[in-house]
């Protein structure tokens, strides 16, 4: 069976059953994938010789970490090598996963929960970094400035955060997904020998899983970054 055709997986424990959506699995297969990956070519990097200019999957593996440096580093500042495990894993896997609509799969990132569980994962990331660095007291006392009479305002601040990145990741997906299947719709009924097709997909696919798939990628993990370096960065202070 052809796994663009799989929408779900159910699995039946008892009286319980758990849905699994195309999209999550998706997202397994590439946990699985990029672990292998990550293990390969850590060794390989271990195995590098330093005086040499470093080539095949070595540079390729520099070359990417220099790309997450310049999306995170202006924000995390002197903190950017303790998060870098961290937002380096999830920039490389969700900039994949926005491209597996090329191949026929539906994108990870189209799922509101799934991008729900990483926004908060990084939220939580923020609160607990700021708590670590200044104690419980001081980051409470920082939802009371400039005065206490706007703490509830602060606080509806700091939990529009997960929602902000979960929507705005969600419906540029999405919204990429539907036209572009609208479009493969429409195509297909007034044109089905294919030549308009062949004419327009090439560039649908070069915006929707392409081009927004990277800037979304940018995006989510910029704003995450700046609000954790926010908290974290000695500079902010």
């Amino acid at each position: 069976m052809d796994p663009a055709m799989i929408s779900a997986i159910e699995i039946h424990l008892g009286g319980f059953t758990l849905e699994i959506q195309q999209s999550i699995l998706v997202w397994l297969i590439l946990c699985v994938l990029f672990a292998f990956f990550f293990w390969f070519a850590g060794r390989k990097i271990e195995q590098a010789d330093p005086s040499r200019a470093p080539k095949g999957l070595v540079y390729v593996c520099e070359e990417i970490y220099n790309l997450i440096l310049y999306v995170v580093q202006g924000n995390l500042k002197e903190t950017t090598a303790r998060y870098i495990p961290f937002f380096g894993t999830l920039i490389i896997m969700m900039l994949v996963s926005n491209l597996t609509g090329l191949v026929g799969l539906q994108n990870p990132t189209s799922n509101v929960s799934f991008n729900a569980t990483l926004a908060l994962t990084l939220w939580v990331m923020i609160q607990g970094s700021a708590i670590r660095k200044a104690g419980l007291k001081a980051r409470m006392k920082e939802l009371t400035e400039p005065m206490w009479l706007l703490t509830p305002l602060n606080i509806i601040g700091e939990l529009a955060l997960p929602i902000s990145l979960t929507m705005r990741l969600f419906g540029n997906i999405l919204a990429g997904s539907i036209i572009t299947m609208l479009v493969y719709t429409l195509i297909k009924n007034i044109a089905p020998w294919g030549y308009l097709g062949l004419t327009l997909t090439p560039f649908l696919h070069m915006y929707f899983d392409i081009f927004s798939g990277v800037i979304q990628t940018y995006i989510f993990f910029t704003l995450g970054s700046y609000f954790l370096g926010q908290q974290v960065s000695k500079e902010a202070d």
